[in-house]
């Protein structure tokens, strides 16, 4: 007769074993294929999102169905008609297109056309607000000059005693630099928020309240998407937490 206090069988420990080895490998594995599949799910989507929105403005006489069976010499009105769907052809359209304009633009010829369209946006009231808006996100964000966060921060926000990571961008110009009292040098710190970083907030501090800090800014963003379930080691990227500790 089993009591409470006897030893559980062999059987039931490997039972027990063999079920906690399943469900480390199971969750392994999961840890593993979910970034993955998210991944060429997001690209795939995009893709698909940049075709329903390019082709219809492709002449249909050159789209690949139609194209592809001209070649072929086959008749839409057949049973030999192939219908294609070759997912990416929006994409390669968009990108040609934009790389075509893109060359204009530097030209001589190109950059009258712009400056000429633009005066004529100018005399319109909403376009022109919705305009000059949009032109101005798509410099900031695009543009290889001065683009990208120098290095990730820490600052006392929002009150003394309390850190918050901040990324610097740029050192403070113009009339911020001239009107704001600091006796110093003042810098340009985004503050993200959690679990979404490209929304925050825009801070002006001196230099002397800002830390810098060793991790990269990948890094950094990582800790703050996670909620600070990400720490990475600054020192050394490719080292775990658990390395260094040890």
């Amino acid at each position: 007769m089993n009591t409470p206090f006897d030893e559980e069988p062999t059987s039931s420990k490997k039972r027990g074993g063999l079920f906690s080895n399943l469900r480390s490998s199971f969750l392994t594995g999961l840890i593993v294929i979910a970034p993955i599949a998210f991944t060429i799910w997001l690209l795939w989507s995009f893709i698909g999102w940049v075709d329903g929105f390019v082709l219809p403005f492709v002449p249909r006489s050159y789209q690949p169905e139609e194209l592809l069976n001209r070649w072929l010499g086959r008749d839409r009105n057949t049973e030999e008609w192939i219908v294609v769907n070759i997912r990416g052809v929006g994409v390669v359209v968009f990108l040609t297109f934009t790389i075509f304009v893109g060359y204009l633009a530097k030209g001589l010829m190109g950059r009258s056309l712009l400056a000429y369209a633009e005066t004529l946006l100018e005399r319109v009231p909403v376009v022109r607000t919705i305009y000059n808006a949009v032109k101005q996100i798509a410099e900031t964000v695009f543009t290889q000059s001065e683009r990208s966060f120098e290095k990730a921060c820490l600052i006392e926000y929002p009150r003394k005693g309390i850190w918050a990571i901040g990324f610097i961008s740029t050192t403070a110009k113009g009339e911020i630099k001239a009107k704001a009292h600091t006796g110093g040098e003042l810098m340009s710190i985004f503050l993200p928020t959690t679990p979404n970083p490209t929304s925050g907030f825009l801070l002006f501090l001196p230099k002397s309240d800002v830390i810098e800090l060793d991790m990269t800014v990948e890094d950094a963003a990582k800790l703050v998407i996670s909620a600070g379930l990400v720490y990475p080691n600054g020192k050394d990227p490719s080292k775990s937490v658990e390395e260094k500790l040890s």
